[in-house]
């Protein structure tokens, strides 16, 4: 064999190795597609999503992928070939005959279409605004099960955005196309109608729970509102409106998107055509900011959805990167996971973010809309993690 053949053949082994390796997203889990005959359609890679974790073991992990909501449950059988539509003769149209093989669309799931605001509410179920459906999907994580929230038949929705909710479990909705956020109670009835006659273009929402203060960005106006959450007055404005998204100084915002509010009552906005994150306190005082424009992990090239976890720890989603970054007070990069791309733990149009007192996480999508909901290991679980020996430790331990 010659040198130069030695080389081809060494290179095509090698770059067979590459191809034969497993992906890197997680170890590959038997199924019974695995043991699928020839030929059948289900007969494909399969991962086990539930071992997606960051860091990479044997780190300790922080963020762990749990699950992902597309939509209502789809029935297979409603594209069975019973189902499908057949050809009618020219002669059947024409005589006004009905196809008896057509698809019910009234049976048709309802699935998300394109996805923004998120929130939880008390019973830990995940509410999703979806524009394209002009509806709130209710998720019930343990459940499965899918309610709505519908136009025209629960509430009145235009383009809806940001959404809210409060320990009575009111639903706050903003709305783009109407100029207002809309409050349902629990009973999902429409009960109040907020800034019709100031909005220009409501975004996120965030409430003060123990302030009792509700905030609105108005994307538009370049100000975030401030109103009472329980008699809907206005209090302040946060920014100054009228600088027609040119404004950068400290305090100011172009183009703001979405807001948090921690446990302490501090305000957080992503101030997105700055590509940085602003921080308030209770009474509008600007505190600090952190970010930079930059395609890097610790920059931001759209900051959108924002969240404060139970550490104080600033999640901020940048939808132009697909990826959710974590930041601690001071700015500083704690952790990212994601980029474009459609497994578990990568995003289509990444945008809103919410955390629930269980530490869970849901980020949604708009490319096509989807809910992911991810664990967050607090720094306590970390450390008892770190302190924990191992099972090698342990039986040797046991052995004595």
């Amino acid at each position: 064999m010659t040198k130069l053949a030695k080389i081809v053949t060494g290179l095509m082994a090698a770059l067979l190795l590459v191809c034969a390796a497993p992906a890197q997203i997680a170890p590959k889990k038997k199924t019974t597609a695995d043991t699928a005959k020839p030929g059948d359609q289900r007969t494909r890679a399969y991962f086990d999503i539930g071992k997606i974790v960051w860091p990479n073991p044997p780190a300790v992990a922080r963020i762990k992928f749990v699950d992902l909501f597309t939509g209502e449950k789809v029935d297979p059988n409603l594209f069975s070939k019973q189902n499908r539509k057949k050809r009618q003769k020219w002669m059947d149209r024409l005589a006004g005959a009905q196809n008896t093989n057509e698809i019910d669309l009234s049976k048709l799931p309802f699935q998300l279409i394109r996805t923004y605001g998120v929130a939880f509410d008390s019973k830990g179920r995940i509410y999703a605004a979806d524009q394209g459906v002009a509806a709130v999907f209710v998720f019930d994580p343990k459940t499965k099960e899918v309610e709505m929230i519908r136009n025209g038949k629960e509430a009145n929705l235009g383009l809806i955005m940001g959404l809210a909710i409060d320990d009575d479990d009111r639903v706050f909705v903003s709305d783009v196309k109407l100029h207002r956020v809309l409050v349902l109670n629990a009973k999902r009835e429409q009960v109040a109608s907020i800034g019709m006659d100031e909005l220009v273009n409501p975004g996120g929402i965030a409430i003060d729970k123990e302030n009792r203060l509700l905030y609105v960005v108005d994307t538009g106006n370049d100000t975030v509102v401030v109103y009472d959450a329980d008699s809907f007055k206005k209090l302040r404005n946060i920014g100054k409106p009228g600088r027609k998204h040119t404004a950068n100084d400290p305090g100011t915002f172009s183009l703001p998107t979405n807001v948090a509010v921690d446990s302490e009552g501090d305000v957080y906005v992503t101030d997105t055509f700055n590509n940085r994150v602003e921080i308030f306190d209770a009474d509008g005082e600007f505190i600090s900011q952190f970010g930079k424009n930059g395609d890097g992990p610790g920059q931001f090239e759209r900051p959108k959805g924002i969240a404060v976890d139970c550490d104080r720890h600033i999640w901020v989603v940048d939808a132009a990167q697909d990826r959710v970054k974590v930041f601690d007070r001071e700015g500083r990069l704690l952790i990212y996971f994601g980029e474009h791309g459609e497994y578990p733990g990568r995003f289509m149009g990444a945008y809103g973010i919410a955390i629930d007192k269980e530490n869970r996480v849901v980020v949604s999508e708009t490319f096509p809309g989807r809910v992911q909901m991810f664990r967050y290991v607090t720094d306590a679980e970390a450390e008892a993690e770190k302190t924990k020996p191992a099972a090698g430790e342990q039986k040797s331990a046991t052995a004595k």
